[in-house]
């Protein structure tokens, strides 16, 4: 048995003004996402790495109001020097600090980690 075109027009229209009878608050909306996420707050001291002969020294300027806390780390040339890791410094707000490291012959190489302050 086959349902009449007539009974399907109707259904059709009464599924359709019960959508648009509702108010629009409570009417089903696509939501649409853009990806973005929501800003992060601006974090980490700009630093300034200088090697001289086996010597390294790095000026760290955080100019945001978040503590960073920084460790200068140096790699030696050769491989029976010894490497070194900095124990972390904190450079709060508008705070600049200096961090000093060396080799005893030549520096391989040479960087700054950062991390937040608890």
């Amino acid at each position: 048995m086959r349902p009449s075109r007539r009974l399907a027009s109707v259904t059709v229209a009464v599924a359709v003004f019960g959508v648009l009878a509702l108010p629009y608050e409570a009417r089903p909306h696509a939501r649409v996402h853009t990806g973005e996420r929501p800003a992060a707050e601006p974090f980490g001291a700009t630093c300034m790495t200088r090697v001289t002969g086996s010597r390294v020294t790095a000026h760290c300027h955080n100019p945001y109001p978040g503590t960073d806390r920084v460790s200068l780390h140096v790699e030696c040339a050769r491989w029976w020097d010894l490497d070194g890791d900095g124990d972390p410094v904190e450079a709060g707000p508008a705070q600049t600090v200096r961090l000093t490291g060396r080799c005893w012959k030549e520096v391989g190489s040479a960087w700054v980690s950062h991390g937040r302050a608890s």
